[in-house]
């Protein structure tokens, strides 16, 4: 069994459900210091691939697929 790597357009059809998903469960207000820095890390995570140029950055690669 040979694993294929992902491709950019595999990348970013994850990270769209990805931001359907957070924006569902990030409706509410957060009750919280804690809940609003957690949504921050989330949304900084999700959105890196659209704020660089070069995505994956020099040195990686898209995660391998079984």
């Amino acid at each position: 069994m040979s694993l294929r790597r992902e491709t950019p357009d595999d990348d970013n059809r994850r990270t769209i459900a990805l931001l359907d998903a957070t924006d569902k469960a990030f409706e509410r207000e957060p009750d919280g210091d804690l809940a609003v820095e957690f949504e921050a890390v989330v949304m900084e995570g999700l959105l890196t691939d659209r704020a660089v140029s070069v995505y994956p950055p020099a040195g990686h690669t898209f995660p391998r697929r079984g």
